[in-house]
């Protein structure tokens, strides 16, 4: 079902520094300075809920208390009832899940799926730093794989920006693995973010058994060669493997075949979320940079999520 062969730039890997990825993310509020500000940190904020629940006092039961949360032992003591009242946490933590497959250096756009993830990754971890919220990363291909804990702080954040945009790529993709590592690793409920051209199939159990353990958000980057490929004669490499093949996308046989390969594969990976019961951000990589055109759909999560919680 995966398109093939998958269209690729030369891009050097770890020619780009997070530097380079923070300087695009804070032009931003050059252009609109209530964007980040207002429009993005008032969105993360209303949109997740803490990790849990906190226990603050026991008190004496009153009209409209919950009964589930009658506290038998003080009431059986006092022989009145009484109640545990508990406060919802409202910090978070966030796992950026990173697919570190070769094909995440492949395609057309003015970034390659990776550069994009990055500047994913700096956006929500410049609005954890703001909300003092932890952060972690979980990142890998078939061969090898890093995992860094959830931590608080200026300086632990921006490390794992620093590994979101300079890492080694090269294998192939195993999202399956990814997920069993963060669900075997991070024990406490955090929001995953899994991070990945999702061209690579075989993951759906380990992505439905993480999205009951936690709050799993995919974020399938979207190169403009799925969308409206070049009509024209264009050399592939496979990423993987480095095999080299032609193939005339100005032909509209071979075009047609090509888009509804796409769209067979985008079926299946649609019907994926949909079992594991996941939201999906969906990120088309621009032809030309624009970091509007990750930060649009991250913004609309947002609105989703908000619009979620006041009909729920």
């Amino acid at each position: 079902m995966t398109p093939a062969p998958r269209a690729q730039n030369d891009r050097p890997a770890g020619a780009e520094t997070l530097a380079d990825v923070l300087a695009e993310v804070r032009r931003i509020p050059l252009r609109s300075s209530r964007f980040v500000t207002d429009v993005l940190t008032g969105g993360y904020r209303s949109t997740f809920r803490g990790a849990g629940v906190e226990f603050e006092e026991v008190r004496e039961y009153s009209e409209g208390d919950d009964p589930r949360h009658v506290d038998w032992n003080v009431t059986a003591r006092a022989g009145r009832p009484f109640v545990k009242r508990f406060v919802e946490e409202r910090e978070h933590t966030l796992m950026f899940a990173l697919d570190r497959g070769a094909a995440m250096q492949a395609g057309f756009g003015a970034w390659s799926p990776a550069q994009v993830g990055a500047r994913f990754c700096a956006l929500l971890g410049l609005l954890a730093i703001a909300n003092n919220d932890g952060v972690g990363f979980a990142g890998g291909d078939a061969d090898r794989r890093t995992y860094v804990p959830p931590r608080k702080g200026h300086a632990h954040v921006l490390a794992v920006l620093q590994r979101c945009a300079v890492g080694d790529t090269g294998g192939a993709s195993d999202l399956g693995a990814l997920l069993a590592e963060i669900s075997r690793r991070t024990r406490r409920r955090t929001v995953v973010f899994l991070i990945s051209d999702f061209l690579t199939l075989g993951y759906g159990r380990e992505l439905r058994f993480c999205a009951r353990h936690h709050d799993l958000v995919a974020v399938r980057l979207i190169g403009p060669e799925l969308i409206d490929p070049p009509a024209a004669i264009v050399r592939a490499r496979e990423p993987v493997t480095g095999r080299m093949s032609t193939v005339d996308l100005g032909s509209r046989r071979v075009r047609r075949a090509w888009l509804e390969r796409v769209a067979a594969w985008r079926a299946v990976v649609d019907g994926e979320f949909a079992a594991a019961r996941v939201d999906v951000v969906d990120i088309r990589i621009p032809r030309v940079r624009d970091i509007d055109a990750i930060a649009a759909p991250l913004q609309q999560f947002f609105r989703l999520r908000e619009r979620r919680e006041v009909y729920r």
